[in-house]
């Protein structure tokens, strides 16, 4: 096999070079920078230099070069049905080995090769745990939005990518609500939601609104995991806030009714399986005493693996929650799964958490606080700092 290399000012002037000289034959390898001219070390420029091979027969006229070579075994094949004496294994392993190298040519010569400031931002993305359907489009992008010569200032394109990540994070944006505004935060076991439940109370509860404090309450339906009726029970104590206990629909529809003039009602539910079906349905019924009118998001903890995420989400859907609340995201350092799940399913945040301090460990979901959260790229603060997110 014949091996070319070629140098040039620019990729578009080195693959040009490469077909003007060798045609449709040439088939490119690899791409990378080098120093060219000069004198002494002096004065050289920066260049591209492009490796390959050519392929040892020409593509026949009007035929696909693939195309060819599928017909050229397809020939053997027949060839080697009519040759009566081979014995039967021996004419499969010829199947097998011409199978074999089919795929292995065709890879070769049908893989394209990404320019090295892609294939950059694919390593970054990937090591971030973005999954391969985002990685691909945000490099589908880049080749489409970016041309050769663009591509090879890196600043421009990792800064274009991080714009192209914040625009595809969606957060709410808190909106004013009528009395009582009732929030019901469903999710599966071990997200953290009686902690989180117990962060809003406190952020809500110790902040002054038109001069007042508002007034929240918190009602629970988690009565029978051990501990959990004392733990939101010393939540409560803690900040004042009276909390109530609910095990009918008729108990939720009394305290609805009780707590109508408070400003917030906080509805902590059971942790439960996303595959067990009849208990999610029997709470899902339980929780339609709350009015229509119920704010219902879905905690899903950081640490979450991503098959998992679209199991949650999937199967938590019949409870029409309107945005998700990501917890524990101390207990882990990449974020790329999170944004890309999100952005598939067209789900935005409303809140992030980050430990088991009451009420230190949550806030409101921002662009910027996900952007910060990945590795290997420069994040321009200002820009996003006063990123409103989606309104619901």
């Amino acid at each position: 096999m014949e091996y070319f290399v070629e140098q040039a000012a620019t990729h578009r002037d080195a693959e040009r070079n490469v077909r003007v000289k060798y045609g449709e034959r040439a088939k490119i390898m690899h791409y990378k920078t080098v120093r060219m001219g000069g004198f002494l070390g002096m004065f050289a420029r920066e260049g591209v230099e492009v490796t390959g091979y050519l392929a040892n027969e020409p593509p026949r006229a009007g035929v696909p070069a693939k195309q060819a070579m599928i017909d050229d075994e397809k020939k053997k094949l027949l060839e080697l049905g009519g040759r009566s004496d081979k014995s039967l294994d021996a004419v499969l392993k010829e199947i097998r080995e011409i199978k074999e190298k089919m795929n292995g040519a065709g890879l070769q010569a049908d893989t394209p090769v990404d320019h090295p400031s892609i294939g950059r931002i694919r390593g970054i993305l990937e090591a971030n745990d973005f999954t391969s359907t985002y990685v691909t489009k945000i490099a589908n992008r880049l080749s489409k939005e970016f041309s050769l010569d663009e591509l090879g200032e890196f600043d421009r394109v990792q800064d274009a990518v991080v714009g192209w990540i914040a625009e595809s994070i969606r957060v709410v944006t808190p909106v004013r609500r009528e009395r009582p505004h009732v929030y019901i935060l469903v999710g599966p076991t071990g997200v953290g939601k009686t902690t989180t439940i117990a962060k809003l109370a406190a952020m809500h509860g110790l902040a002054l609104k038109s001069g007042r404090r508002p007034e929240v309450r918190i009602l629970t339906i988690d009565n029978y995991r051990i501990g959990a009726r004392q733990q939101i029970e010393t939540y409560a104590e803690i900040m004042d806030i009276p909390v109530g206990f609910v095990e009918s629909y008729d108990d939720m529809r009394k305290y609805i009714d009780m707590y109508s003039d408070v400003d917030l009602i906080l509805v902590d539910t059971i942790g439960k399986s996303p595959r067990d079906f009849q208990k999610l349905g029997e709470m899902n019924s339980l929780l339609q005493a709350c009015g229509g009118a119920a704010d219902i998001h879905l905690a899903m903890s950081a640490t979450t693996k991503t098959s998992d995420m679209y199991e949650v989400l999937r199967q938590f859907e019949p409870f029409r929650y309107s945005a998700v609340v990501i917890t524990k995201l101390d207990e882990t350092s990449r974020v790329g799964n999170i944004i890309s799940v999100l952005d598939e399913k067209q789900k935005p945040v409303a809140y992030m958490t980050d430990g088991q301090s009451v009420p230190q460990d949550i806030e409101r979901a921002s662009v910027l606080k996900f952007l910060l959260s990945i590795e290997g790229f420069k994040v321009n603060r200002d820009r996003y700092k006063n990123d409103e997110g989606w309104r619901e």
